[in-house]
């Protein structure tokens, strides 16, 4: 049989890269970009390219799996899975409530175009709020900030048309994650040559010299954790010299006053003192940032996952908001969305009581942990192991595992395994054997991307253009495979939950194909599904011309720059003493901080056991300054141990000249439980079990501290 060439997008991470897709007998052969795409024009990173290898790997599942009472797992069909699963799920609900039963979706579950607003329904059908994902993680503080600051509703300044960019612990140029406002993820490196071939400026805050950071203009390498104390110069700069939008923030803010004066004693001198940033440098990058006429902060996971994230993303939407980042009367919009719901775009701010519940934190029923609170419309996945082992009214007893891998991603690893362990009934969707796969009662078969259709809906908004397609599945799945939103189906149909969708109710009586989810889903899109759908490969829909329209008659909302608690928090940070380099954590003890970052050739644990993945590298290594190795007496290779207030791990020692000394750079979401650590050269190790879940953790969303984590390191015992 011919080879044929078909078009697609991959979907291992967020960049939703277009690609073509060599095809021969049902089976992929090759993946490359496709240069024709308008939107990612030919770009590929090595997880994309190895598509294939991801789809024929010996590990992939070809059937659903059924713990014996003996503890090994044997064969079973989908059907038959799901027949006793929704038994076993109505007897908890039956016994304990639907609160009883649970839901975590990991990042790949969001790359499923069905799958969340599926999960999302599945729980209001039968009344559970037990919906937890990846999302509160590692950055519920964006939402948190939005909450607390309120909406510009004509959206702020874009990359593509701003004249100066500053980037806090972010580095899409290797993880491909976008934020709005932010380097876009697909072809990171062909949108940042040509924004610097316009003249953009690009300032970058980072503790490690990124592949980003190394092409910024400015390098703000700050101290691990200290990215309030910055941000918070920054702002005091950027007042002082009156390079804030007055005029803007006298018609549409509130709270300059009150901000101004709390962040006062955040004088260059202590902001160098404390954040090891030189005051000229820091100075010189507020007066960038505030000088130009267009621009744009974003953020990633750094500042979000280190001590104070809600304060650190406020002070993010401050200094956009002084600085009037925001799109006034008659400018188009780059891109409105082309699926997203079409919305009002209005120069208007809505105040943080104004912003819809999808934006917000709290309003439902509070986590039994600590009383933490929904944050947008979710449960905090940090609280979600006590949830499991704390007895009572609303324990958690039976966990459905949807495209994620918990016993890798999830804080406070020893905690994460004894609740899996405990969980009555513990599911997981997955395409093959992970970590959290091999401890659950079943195990889902799931298809892979290739095998189904879908929208690439999670970015849709992030484009820089309206941008959209509907791809078909590029070969049927073999065996008995099903796709996410299937499994929760075959679910309600058995226990008679109905599903209600944006647009609206399935009928339970007919099985829907993934067309009909996907337009219920999009209802009220900007561009009906019906016409995406002609579009299999990646289209741009001219009409979308959206120009942002005047407040609406007795608009009266304002963006707030100093919400309950900032001004308190702020105090607190100031309080708090300068610290001495080498003596970090309560008692001072520890000698290092360490931080996590992103590697190339895999996304958390995804990619980990493919073949040119493995070639970069099958360990996640503790990377360190080189005059830490020569006081350590350590080489390159050698094995140490990371030692926290919490816990230890075994680590491969590298030397390099991103990190100061004093800091450890290592990748997250890597290795096994703790009886695999001998095998850290073959499989890495898990930095989530340096930090407990207790302690060390916002209030508002149980965000548990992950970077600028206070360590010790010594040479490990066994290789001594």
């Amino acid at each position: 049989m011919a080879i044929e060439t078909k078009k697609s997008y991959c979907r291992i991470c967020q960049g939703f890269c277009a690609i073509d897709v060599d095809v021969e007998d049902g089976r992929i052969l090759a993946v490359r970009g496709d240069r024709d795409d308008p939107m990612t024009g030919g770009y590929t990173c090595i997880k994309g390219r190895q598509l294939p290898e991801q789809a024929n790997h010996p590990e992939r599942l070809r059937s659903s799996l059924k713990r014996l009472p003996d503890g090994s797992l044997v064969p079973i069909s989908s059907e038959r899975a799901m027949d006793e699963i929704s038994e076993r799920l109505s007897r908890i609900i039956d016994e304990h409530g639907p609160r009883a039963v649970a839901t975590y979706n990991g990042t790949s579950a969001h790359y499923d175009s069905a799958a969340i607003e599926f999960v999302k329904a599945w729980h209001r059908g039968i009344d559970s709020p037990s919906y937890y994902t990846s999302l509160t993680i590692d950055q519920p503080s964006k939402i948190i900030a939005v909450a607390r600051h309120g909406v510009w509703m004509g959206g702020g300044h874009s990359f593509a048309t701003s004249d100066v960019a500053l980037v806090v612990g972010n580095n899409p140029l290797v993880s491909h994650l976008a934020v709005p406002g932010g380097l876009p993820g697909f072809n990171p490196f062909k949108q940042l040559n040509d924004a610097r071939k316009r003249g953009l400026k690009l300032i970058c805050i980072d503790p490690r010299r990124s592949e980003l950071a190394r092409r910024a203009d400015l390098h703000l390498q700050i101290r691990p954790g200290e990215d309030p104390t910055l941000l918070a110069g920054m702002l005091r700069v950027i007042l002082e010299e009156g390079l804030h939008d007055a005029a803007f923030c006298a018609e549409n803010v509130e709270g300059l006053e009150e901000l101004r004066e709390a962040i006062r004693d955040f004088t260059p001198g202590y902001v160098a003192a404390r954040t090891g940033v030189p005051e000229a440098q820091m100075i010189a990058a507020a007066r960038l940032f505030g000088g130009a006429e267009r621009g744009c902060v974003s953020s990633g996971t750094g500042p979000d996952m280190a001590p104070h994230p809600n304060l650190s993303e406020h002070l993010i939407s401050s200094l956009n908001t002084i600085c009037g980042r925001c799109n006034r009367v008659g400018e188009k919009l780059d891109n409105p969305g082309v699926l997203a719901l079409a919305v009002p775009r209005l120069a208007q701010a809505l105040s943080p009581e104004q912003v819809p519940p999808n934006l917000s934190y709290g309003g439902g029923p509070r986590s039994r942990v600590r009383g933490l609170q929904q944050i947008f419309e979710q449960m905090p996945t940090p609280a979600l192991a006590d949830e499991i082992l704390e007895p009572g009214e609303g324990q958690v007893r039976a966990l459905i595992s949807v495209g994620g891998n918990p016993v890798v991603a999830w804080p406070d690893q020893r905690k994460t395994l004894r609740a899996l362990d405990a969980v009555e009934l513990f599911v997981c969707i997955d395409f093959r054997p992970t970590a959290s796969a091999r401890r659950a009662d079943y195990v889902i078969a799931a298809k892979l991307p290739l095998e189904r259709d879908d929208v690439p809906m999670f970015t849709d908004i992030w484009y820089e253009q309206p941008y959209s397609r509907y791809v078909r599945p590029v070969v049927e799945a073999e065996f008995d495979l099903i796709e996410e939103w299937e499994f929760f189906w075959g679910l309600a149909r058995r226990m008679k939950t109905p599903i209600a969708l944006a647009g609206g109710a399935l009928d339970p009586e007919t099985d829907p194909v993934k067309l009909e989810v996907l337009e219920k889903i999009t209802a009220g899109s900007r561009v009906p599904l019906a016409e995406v759908y002609e579009h299999e490969a990646g289209h741009v829909f001219d009409q979308v011309q959206v120009e942002v329209s005047p407040a609406m008659p007795g608009a009266d909302g304002r963006l707030r720059l100093a919400p309950e608690g900032i001004v308190e928090e702020i105090r607190v940070v100031r309080s708090e003493p300068i610290p001495s380099v080498g003596c970090y954590g309560r008692d001072g003890s520890f000698t290092h901080l360490l931080i996590c970052r992103r590697v190339d050739h895999v996304l958390n644990s995804v990619c980990q056991e493919l073949p040119q993945s493995r070639l970069k590298g099958t360990t996640n290594p503790a990377y360190m300054n080189h005059a830490d190795l020569d006081t350590l007496g350590l080489s390159p290779g050698d094995l140490i141990e990371v030692e926290s207030d919490h816990d230890t791990i075994p680590a491969v020692v590298e030397p390099t000249d991103e990190v100061q000394s004093g800091v450890i750079s290592m990748a997250h979401s890597w290795g096994e439980t703790p009886e695999r650590d001998a095998e850290v050269r073959e499989i890495g190790s898990n930095t989530g079990r340096l930090v407990a879940t207790d302690r060390d953790y916002d209030p508002l969303t149980g965000m548990t501290r992950q970077t600028a984590i206070p360590v010790k390191v010594r040479r490990a015992e066994a290789a001594c």
